[in-house]
């Protein structure tokens, strides 16, 4: 396909994390400055990428502090909805074939993945890269909406969420890859739903045993989610946590890379990256003479 049946989404959204992570993980900035780092980390992300001959939309995100109300379980609800239906408007507009997201917290990957859920239907496997399962719902002990990302895309979470969404995913064909970090109330739901999941170490020498599950799903077409955090922190902390034991870096793009040797990548995200060095360089800088 050429790159005008692509879409690039560019997505910096950061409401969907809760507001509590940032003392705790990113203390090297004050939390409202820190919070601000996904839409941060999407901006370096855009700047990286080479031209795009295609069409490029930008979800508008507004940059104020909210008042992290939680409301049906979810921080910022409100906020998050209406984002999911503004990005659901601008991929209408353009009908993609594909679309490659650049975030932002896990949630962008909802509106693209469902897209295109709606479009190739039941030939659309998800690849959930991660080294969190986000099947947080409603009920879950952390309210932050990027946890429930996979759990939206399922039905799983809020009726207002699942009725802005054009279609829902296939459980049988959804895998988690590179888990190995969870919440002990929230685990149980990827048994449950018939979710697949792989670890790190599943894939550490070689993706043959997720391409196999790929195959057993008769999907043609692939969607894959990757959360830079998957990435063992102790080669690169690229995450807003310090995930040790992660897949390494040159193992998780050889399993994108296998992929989409053997399967129609229609869908990829890029998200959750906190450029921790250029934040504190931004503040650092921030008034200094003549920069303005």
């Amino acid at each position: 396909m050429t790159s005008a049946q692509t879409l690039r989404l560019i997505w910096p959204q950061w409401q969907g994390a809760g507001s509590e992570n940032y003392p705790l993980l990113f203390n090297e900035l004050p939390s409202d400055q820190a919070r601000l780092g996904y839409a941060v980390g999407t901006k370096v992300i855009e700047a990286m990428l080479p031209p795009h001959a295609g069409p490029t939309e930008t979800v508008p995100v507004p940059m104020d502090i909210p008042d992290d109300e939680v409301s049906g379980g979810i921080e910022n609800r409100e906020i998050s909805l209406e984002q999911l239906q503004a990005a659901n408007a601008l991929i209408k507009r353009h009908d993609p074939e594909r679309i490659f997201t650049v975030g932002g917290d896990c949630s962008v990957s909802v509106a693209p993945f469902s897209w295109l859920a709606g479009k190739y239907g039941s030939d659309l496997a998800m690849v959930w890269i991660d080294s969190h399962p986000d099947v947080g719902t409603s009920a879950s002990d952390y309210p932050g909406y990027h946890a429930m990302a996979v759990s939206a895309l399922l039905g799983k979470v809020d009726p207002d969420f699942t009725d802005a969404l054009p279609s829902l995913l296939d459980p049988s064909k959804t895998a988690l890859a590179g888990l190995h970090s969870w919440t002990d109330d929230d685990f149980p739901n990827i048994s449950s739903w018939g979710l697949s999941s792989f670890s790190p170490e599943d894939l550490r020498e070689s993706s043959d045993s997720l391409l196999a599950w790929l195959a057993g799903t008769g999907a043609s077409k692939v969607a894959i989610h990757f959360d830079v955090d998957t990435v063992d922190a102790n080669q690169v902390q690229l995450g807003l946590g310090f995930n040790e034991g992660g897949l390494l870096a040159e193992q998780a793009r050889r399993v994108i890379d296998d992929i989409a040797a053997a399967y129609d990548v229609v869908g990829l995200t890029v998200a959750e990256f906190i450029p921790r060095n250029v934040m504190f360089l931004q503040s650092l800088l921030g008034g200094a003479p003549l920069t303005d």
